[in-house]
């Protein structure tokens, strides 16, 4: 008897809809603070680039390109200024991108390892495309000019941050943004207006899908920090009616 009025009392709160909070969207100080800052950083260089002088942006752009010439000099320095740019400005494609998927991955996983993907697909897709340049020049297949080739921005990173986010959304979800944003990605490579670029959103795309194992576990390990449990059916009275 008791049993069956505890079930009664419990089941409204099962059956409770998961209310709609679309704030949860963007990064906050407080729950999102990697995205939240790092956001910050980024409106403060697009509006350098918007309103300085065309000749301080071109100088600012050419010292943090990840071109072959300064990763041969600088290569920790220059991958980390050329993070701090948006190809495009504040409102293009990567920049939206960036505070939505940024945002929703470290409400997963947390903050330090959201920035550890989002480097991960930013470093080995900056160096995996530069490096063929390199060879190529030395090889004498390409001119001297494309160890300049200018080459900033979040894109790389905000990719393999698209593949991570897949891996911890339901199905239905997951599969529609992998082939929407792969199927967008694909097609830039077909118009072949920037393919080293190019190439390098498709390998970033696949560093975030390749880290599927370790997003799944650290999201797992933080639901069990934060005290995430199942809930648990009432206990059974000991004592006979």
């Amino acid at each position: 008897m008791r049993e069956r009025e505890c079930e009664r009392v419990a089941s409204p709160r099962a059956t409770r809809p998961v209310p709609i909070r679309p704030w949860r969207l963007l990064p906050t100080p407080t729950a999102t603070p990697f995205t939240f800052g790092y956001a910050a950083v980024l409106v403060v260089t697009s509006l350098v680039a918007e309103y300085a002088s065309p000749s301080l942006v071109h100088a600012l752009h050419q010292a943090s390109s990840t071109d072959v010439a300064h990763l041969v000099r600088t290569p920790v320095l220059v991958l980390i200024a050329s993070a701090l740019w948006i190809a495009g400005g504040m409102f293009s494609p990567y920049a939206i991108g960036f505070l939505l998927v940024l945002t929703a991955l470290e409400r997963r996983i947390g903050g330090l390892r959201t920035a550890g993907v989002f480097l991960l697909g930013h470093v080995i897709a900056t160096l995996a495309t530069e490096v063929p340049v390199g060879l190529a020049v030395l090889a004498g297949q390409l001119p001297d000019s494309s160890l300049h080739r200018p080459d900033y921005g979040v894109s790389f990173g905000v990719a393999a941050s698209v593949g991570a986010l897949a891996g911890l959304l339901t199905p239905w979800l997951r599969w529609p943004l992998l082939i929407t944003f792969g199927g967008m990605l694909v097609a830039d490579l077909i118009a072949f207006t920037d393919p080293m670029t190019n190439w390098g959103h498709v390998m970033s795309l696949a560093i975030g899908v390749a880290a599927w194992p370790l997003v799944r576990r650290r999201r797992r390990d933080r639901g069990r920090s934060s005290g995430w449990a199942r809930p648990q059916s009432p206990p059974s009275p000991t004592t006979a009616e």
